[in-house]
């Protein structure tokens, strides 16, 4: 699946703030990439999206009892608000003034490129691998040219980008995607698994997403295959595919944030991006956005439960910094604004004109909200402003329709 080649819909600018930060170097490089494409029969895209498949279980990091964070009295299982010891006793401004301070500290402490040991959960690690066997005795061109990306990726990554390599298995790779701003897919963290073939860079890179079953993209499909030309996972004509002199990793990760990760991911699938700019398209489109907004949720949940190795403390950090923000999306579009509109920050980028979301999503997004307030409180994100909004208890709640249909 591919965003439409015609459409005027596609981010291009790489350089925009709200799309991604990269180098000049990083930019320019990625300047050419051009989406893939790929046909999907209907019957496929009906299909209910199931709920996630099973990651590896591991025991989280101890960064959640590092942040300061809720009281869960044992006898009844109350969550206090963020800040609270007491029912309606918040902390003082100064207090959580101070405990953001080193929210960001820990943000910022995270290297974005690092070299770890243990990768008992990489997709390409586990057993059953066959197409992607363990690189035993490598070249010398092959790991002066892992070593070259590795100092590539460590030298010109954006600021919403984070990877992980493993020393004693150099064919591996880790990478952590931060959503664009502007796009249904803000503040959300997507995860990708990376093995690089013994003929690299002959052959390109094979990629996983870590979809946990869900389908939120025409480019990723919930069994993790990730289309792109740039991967020859879909054709494509000169510098749209993987050139072995100056195709690069870096490349990949800058294209499917900027380029996969868009505003309008609709237009991605071929077979719709004639619709763009008219009025037919823009409807469907702002539909599919709601959907993907809901499942977006859903993997940001999945993200704080089941942190992928290497990432503990990353998740709970980040949605410790934004978390905030999310709600505030999130509120924002129960009250009537287009999903995608925030610009950064919570702060909203719409026409008056614009249209509202429908009434199912927003009956849908009121019970993921609710969720997302409990497991944000759980890792100390101060969510007191929002406790009104939450859903009464004891009233009877629909399952939250995640579906998500072209």
């Amino acid at each position: 699946m591919a965003e439409g080649e015609g459409s005027s819909s596609r981010r291009w600018a790489l350089g925009d703030p709200d799309v991604v930060e990269m180098s000049p170097e990083a930019a320019a490089a990625a300047a050419a990439i051009m989406i893939i494409r790929e046909k999907v029969s209907s019957h496929k895209n009906n299909h209910s999206v199931s709920h996630p498949s099973a990651w590896p279980k591991h025991p989280k990091s101890g960064l959640a009892e590092d942040v300061p964070g809720p009281s869960h009295p044992p006898s009844t299982g109350t969550v206090l608000p963020w800040g609270c010891t007491t029912p309606g006793r918040p902390r003082k401004h100064k207090e959580i003034k101070t405990e953001d301070n080193k929210i960001d500290e820990k943000y910022k402490a995270f290297k974005q490129f690092d070299t770890v040991t243990d990768h008992s959960d990489h997709y390409y690690s586990m057993s059953g691998k066959v197409y992607a066997p363990e690189v035993k005795k490598p070249s010398k061109d092959w790991v002066k040219q892992i070593q070259r990306e590795w100092k590539v990726l460590e030298k010109d990554l954006p600021g919403t980008i984070f990877v992980r390599v493993y020393e004693d298995r150099m064919e591996l790779l880790r990478a952590v995607i931060v959503g664009p701003a502007g796009t249904p897919y803000h503040d959300g963290l997507f995860f990708f698994d990376v093995y690089f073939p013994s003929q690299y860079p002959k052959k390109p890179p094979l990629v996983n997403y870590r979809s946990g079953g869900l389908r939120l993209n025409p480019n990723l499909y919930n069994c993790g295959k990730v289309c792109l030309s740039l991967l020859n996972t879909w054709s494509g004509n000169g510098c749209e595919k993987w050139n072995p002199s100056n195709s690069t990793m870096l490349q990949v990760l800058v294209s499917i944030q900027a380029l996969v990760l868009n505003a309008k991911p609709y237009f991605n699938e071929p077979a719709y991006a004639a619709l763009a700019n008219t009025p037919q398209g823009e409807k469907k489109s702002m539909s599919y956005n709601e959907s993907t907004f809901l499942l977006s949720c859903r993997t940001m949940l999945y993200s704080l439960r089941n942190p992928p190795k290497h990432f503990e403390d990353f998740a709970s950090v980040h949605f410790c910094k934004y978390g905030r923000n999310i709600l505030i999306g999130c509120k924002a579009y129960m009250d009537g604004a287009q999903v995608g509109c925030l610009a950064g920050n919570g702060v909203q980028d719409v026409d008056e004109g614009d249209k509202s979301c429908s009434a199912s999503f927003k009956g849908s997004l009121k019970t993921l909200f609710e969720e997302l307030i409990k497991e944000f409180t759980r890792i100390g994100v101060h969510c007191h402003e929002f406790q009104s909004q939450r859903v009464n208890p004891g009233s009877t709640r629909a399952k939250a329709d995640t579906t998500l249909r072209l």
